[in-house]
């Protein structure tokens, strides 16, 4: 059986935790999308966004 994805409300961070790993902050079922970073300091949408770190952020959170 697998985990449901949850992102966090404040980073965006995609995990399966009720905790984010990245901020320590709430997470939320309810999101939208994602994009997954593989090398932020080349990739223009994380520059963009302020996307610091590699890995996979959600669009949308709710």
């Amino acid at each position: 059986m697998s985990q449901v994805l949850r992102a966090c409300k404040v980073c965006n961070f995609v995990t399966e935790e009720s905790k984010c790993p990245r901020c320590n902050g709430e997470t939320s079922r309810e999101w939208q999308g994602y994009v997954v970073v593989i090398d932020h300091t080349k990739s223009e949408i994380a520059r963009k966004v302020g996307i610091t770190a590699n890995g996979k952020y959600a669009l949308r959170v709710r």
